[in-house]
């Protein structure tokens, strides 16, 4: 799925965010979530599937979600105006644990990545250096944030990354101000 918000000029390049759902979700379901944050903000947002029930780094290795997120960038960048400084993954749950492994493996692409309470990192390598947005709720019985953000923060700061780290009183969700506030960083290119 494509989300284009209503203020995009082709004469004027606009940030393009990969946006990735969480487990046993699909695009339509996340989509919704972001779309204020874009509209707001002037974001192009693509949101691509997984091809099984989450993405495949999950669930044996990177391949079939790579290669078709490759292709869908790869048509959006085609046709429309998207500004090369300003491409970010971002994603929720599983999504963001992905979203934090292609960050991290493709930094020359994805300067920025959102992950909203992530589970884990696998990145396949290590280029570039995107800068993060990592927010968890400190009620989060599906990924208690103990041994996931307050895990995977610390080791990206070790590694040399800029993180701007958000906690807050919740599950396992994103709040409106945390996705108004994720938006805004996403926008102006903020540490």
């Amino acid at each position: 799925m494509l989300y284009v918000p209503s203020g995009y000029r082709a004469g004027r390049p606009s940030p393009l965010v990969v946006l990735l759902h969480g487990a046993g979700a699909e695009a339509r379901g996340i989509l919704p979530v972001f779309r204020d944050a874009a509209e707001a903000e002037g974001l192009v947002v693509l949101a691509p599937t997984s091809r099984e029930y989450t993405w495949d780094v999950i669930v044996g290795g990177y391949g079939p979600d790579v290669r078709a997120i490759d292709g869908a960038l790869e048509r959006t960048f085609s046709r429309y105006a998207v500004d090369p400084a300003r491409v970010a993954v971002a994603g929720f749950s599983d999504g963001a644990s992905y979203a934090l492994s292609l960050g991290i493996t493709n930094g020359d692409l994805f300067r920025r990545v959102l992950a909203l309470s992530p589970g884990f990192m696998a990145p396949a390598g290590r280029v570039g250096s995107p800068r993060f947005y990592v927010s968890h709720g400190t009620r989060d019985a599906v990924l208690p944030i103990e041994r996931c953000s307050r895990t995977i923060v610390p080791r990206l700061e070790r590694s040399g990354y800029g993180v701007r780290y958000r906690e807050f009183d919740g599950g396992h969700e994103v709040p409106p101000e945390v996705m108004r506030e994720a938006g805004d960083w996403l926008a102006a290119g903020e540490d």
